[in-house]
């Protein structure tokens, strides 16, 4: 399979007034972020429209220049850890020829091309801050007419919540339906809860830099938990403090167990937690999940390797719960205001402190079945797929565990966990017979919608 360039431009706010506005704050949590580009692959088979190669594009490009005239943040750079401004530099848009068609494309479980798709590495990390766009688009056209739309969001300020909205805006605007649109006024309400700092904090940032990013060398598999697996998994994660898991808590404490165990052909006998906690329905009163930037902090929980073959599934998850639990509303008052960078230090160095362990293994789990992701409709239907990246660079997000709900026919009520991993676990990982009695290994991706073609 090839993909080829077709062609390359910018897209910009389709309002000269958005030039005018003031450069946009980040938010001290963004100033704490490092630069990376997240991904996301949605994949539609074009059969329920009337439109051609070159309208698709067109529908694209003139309501993605409308979204950027409320999202305008998205449109500019960062300058100096501080600010978001020059909105007319745009969104970088590319167009691409595939030479194969979708259906194939989708039956050849496409882990390792995923990446052709997008218009940026996944999760490298970037050293030129200033450069990145905040997000990049592009539109990759299959022989048959169908479309994988391969989308680069900047981390610098965008977290799940805000792709989602950004995303359901967009596509509302694509398909005539303005009232859905986002208008929400106040973008900026994360940096009046969490005022940037002048001049930067780049010591922290350099830390939290060297907590992301470790050099290595990754696989990157898909496993898919059906209902039956996680119902299962939910049963065995429950215990004293633990009475109804949730199923991304037990999916998480068994990847969690099963990464460690497999760790034991390494030197690692530490282990920590990141558990991605989002802080909008945690604020008094609470932040839009409109808002732009990030949003979140870690729950960080330590195990050592004994952990790992005597703590039982729910002993994992009672601890992940008392990390989580630690970042409430009244934690998080503390952290408001210029008066709160104090007590964001401390929860830097806390992080920092839990990572410096010599043979210490770090797994970051997020989760994104909330965001709504097989729903992005541009007015010809939801995605029959989304996929998220194949492999990642060298300098790149440490062992990084996504979970994203599925829409396979063969699937249903299933999740599915995007696992990177430093290879020498996941070599052991993806042949462990105990986890695959739980997890399918990039199972096929057969859908009602894809098998009509």
């Amino acid at each position: 399979m090839e993909i080829g360039i077709v062609s390359r431009e910018v897209v910009r706010p389709s309002s000269l007034n958005v030039h005018l506005l003031k450069p946009f704050k980040i938010s001290l949590l963004d100033q704490l972020t490092p630069t990376t580009f997240a991904p996301l692959v949605l994949f539609y088979p074009m059969k329920s429209t009337h439109l051609k190669g070159t309208q698709i594009s067109t529908q694209l490009k003139e309501s993605l220049s409308k979204t950027l005239e409320h999202f305008y943040p998205l449109a500019g750079r960062v300058r100096d850890n501080l600010i978001i401004n020059d909105y007319d530099e745009g969104v970088p848009y590319i167009e691409t020829r595939v030479n194969t068609h979708l259906l194939e494309f989708l039956q050849n479980r496409p882990m390792e091309l995923l990446n052709q798709c997008l218009p940026y590495p996944p999760f490298s990390h970037q050293p030129n801050p200033h450069q990145v766009p905040q997000v990049a688009v592009q539109l990759n056209t299959f022989d048959c007419g169908g479309i994988a739309l391969g989308l680069s969001f900047s981390h610098k300020i965008n977290d799940g919540a805000t792709t989602s909205a950004f995303l359901r805006s967009w596509a509302a605007n694509s398909r005539g339906a303005y009232h859905k649109a986002v208008k929400y006024k106040n973008l900026s309400e994360a940096s009046m809860i969490f005022p940037p700092q002048n001049p930067s904090p780049n010591h922290h940032l350099s830390v939290m830099e060297k907590i992301w990013f470790r050099e290595a060398k990754y696989k990157t598999r898909r496993f898919v938990f059906d209902a039956k697996a996680i119902a299962t998994l939910r049963s065995e994660c429950k215990g004293k403090g633990v009475p109804n898991p949730t199923r991304i808590e037990a999916l998480s404490a068994f990847i969690l167990k099963s990464a460690m165990l497999a760790s034991r052909s390494t030197a690692s006998s530490r282990f920590v937690l990141h558990q991605a906690v989002n802080l909008r329905r945690l604020t008094e009163p609470r932040l839009s999940p409109c808002s732009v930037g990030n949003l979140f902090l870690w729950a960080t929980a330590a195990y050592n390797m004994e952990h790992a073959a005597e703590m039982e599934l729910h002993g994992l998850v009672a601890r992940m719960k008392q990390a989580v639990g630690k970042i409430n509303s009244e934690y998080l008052k503390t952290l408001h205001g210029d008066e709160g960078f104090p007590k964001v230090c401390e929860y830097i160095k806390r992080i920092e402190d839990v990572s410096a362990h010599k043979n210490l293994e770090a797994f970051t789990f997020s989760s994104w079945v909330k965001f709504g992701f097989n729903e992005v409709d541009f007015g010809w239907g939801n995605p029959i797929w989304s996929g998220i990246f194949g492999e990642v660079g060298s300098n790149s997000f440490r062992n990084l565990t996504f979970f994203k709900e599925t829409r396979s026919a063969n699937y249903d009520n299933a999740v599915e966990a995007w696992v990177t991993l430093d290879e020498k676990i996941m070599s052991v990982l993806e042949h462990d017979p105990q986890f695959l009695a739980f997890a399918s290994p990039n199972p096929s991706i057969l859908l009602f919608d894809v098998c009509r073609f």
